[in-house]
């Protein structure tokens, strides 16, 4: 549908005003022929979507809840003239509470699911929705919860692998190897990189899996050490502490980055990365750095406190169910050919993203260099879809 691929562009406007973590709990404005919602709604339009967050949940899940539902407030409350009910609703972090919360968003008129946040609260909401029909918009980054009508927001390593081929390949660097630790981020990571090579014309010479200590990665590192003259990028896709003992390894045998060139995943985008004189040089994927520091900063300022990163994928989520409701009238708004539209959406916060068929997401990144001190920016996201 034309235009709808640029709905979220321009959509975030300066708070006026505190926002705090209570506002928009009562007094929406609902159709008469539906139930009543119970327990926490956002909003007083006349579409009803839920918003599944894992508030009972154990551990650190109820401050991720606390964020999602900051963020989907801060959304809701950009968007001028939203004619949008949220029904906040707690998927407990399991699959059961996930199922849950689905039907009982269902049963007051939920039109479109958004989250919930963890994999397996997916599996267990993902049924009850294509039951109904009603599709599902989760911020999990497990492609493999993933299916038509369960989109995932998450910011896919395999995504993020194929750009860093991409630009691997632009700066010639077309003989490379790869350092991945032993994990289901690490599968994902290397089948992309090995499925992505010939299309770009890269040759790899060498995937080493580690265990996550120092001797295995040592010893990974001596490994590739003796391919080091064919060897002109290593792809490093692991973030934080591993990515730095990797580099540091690689130095110590010969592969430093004023020899090679390292390049990482959106794992890097972490502030132990950022000053890390041992990937001085690397490149990485992110959504545009200042755009979130803009959006961290309205979130300060609203809440207290800092957000928790992934939370603005419910910002996202809420301003592209908001965009639908205004630009497509009638039941079809969240029909799959709208929701899986080549253009994708624009986001003020995180870039431009589409939705593909199979549930999985495209997202066009920027990508930055590690510098030591603030990365800095190699090139800019982009704006539009190749083709598209």
């Amino acid at each position: 549908m034309a235009g709808v691929g640029a709905l979220l562009a321009g959509c975030s406007q300066q708070l006026s005003g505190g926002l705090g973590p209570g506002t928009g709990t009562s007094g929406a404005v609902l159709d008469p022929n539906l139930p009543p919602p119970t327990g926490n709604t956002i909003g007083t339009g006349s579409v009803r979507v839920a918003l599944l967050v894992p508030q009972s949940a154990t551990g650190a899940a109820s401050t991720i809840a606390t964020a999602l539902r900051n963020s989907a407030a801060m959304a809701l409350q950009d968007f001028a003239g939203a004619d949008v009910t949220i029904l906040v609703k707690d998927s407990a972090g399991t699959a059961e509470g996930a199922a849950a919360a689905t039907q009982a968003a269902l049963s007051e008129g939920a039109q479109l699911i958004i989250g919930p946040f963890f994999a397996a609260e997916v599996r267990g909401a993902a049924p009850v929705a294509k039951g109904a029909q009603v599709p599902v918009i989760a911020f999990s980054s497990d492609p493999g919860v993933a299916e038509p009508g369960v989109y995932i927001m998450g910011f896919l390593i395999g995504d993020e692998m194929q750009q860093m081929v991409a630009k691997s390949a632009a700066l010639g660097r077309n003989s490379v190897a790869a350092m991945i630790s032993n994990s289901a981020a690490g599968n994902l990571a290397e089948a992309s990189l090995r499925s992505h090579a010939t299309r770009y014309g890269i040759s790899i010479v060498a995937v080493e899996r580690f265990e996550p200590n120092a001797g295995d990665i040592s010893a990974k590192a001596a490994s590739l050490a003796g391919n080091k003259a064919r060897i002109q990028s290593i792809f490093l896709p692991d973030g934080g502490q591993l990515a730095i003992q990797a580099a540091g390894a690689l130095t110590s045998v010969g592969l430093s980055p004023s020899e090679v060139t390292y390049l990482g995943s959106g794992q890097w985008n972490d502030a132990a990365v950022f000053g890390s004189t041992a990937l001085a040089g690397g490149l990485f994927p992110a959504p545009e750095i200042d755009r979130f520091n803009a959006f961290a900063a309205r979130y300060r300022t609203s809440f207290g406190v800092e957000p928790y990163p992934k939370a603005t994928l419910a910002y996202d989520a809420v301003l592209l169910a908001c965009g639908l409701v205004k630009q497509v009238p009638g039941p079809r708004r969240f029909d799959p050919g709208i929701l899986a539209n080549r253009q994708g959406f624009i986001s003020s916060v995180n870039g431009l993203f589409r939705f593909n068929t199979n549930g999985t997401n495209d997202r066009a990144l920027a990508i930055y260099q590690v510098t030591g001190g603030a990365p800095q920016l190699v090139d800019a996201a982009a704006r539009s879809f190749a083709g598209s």
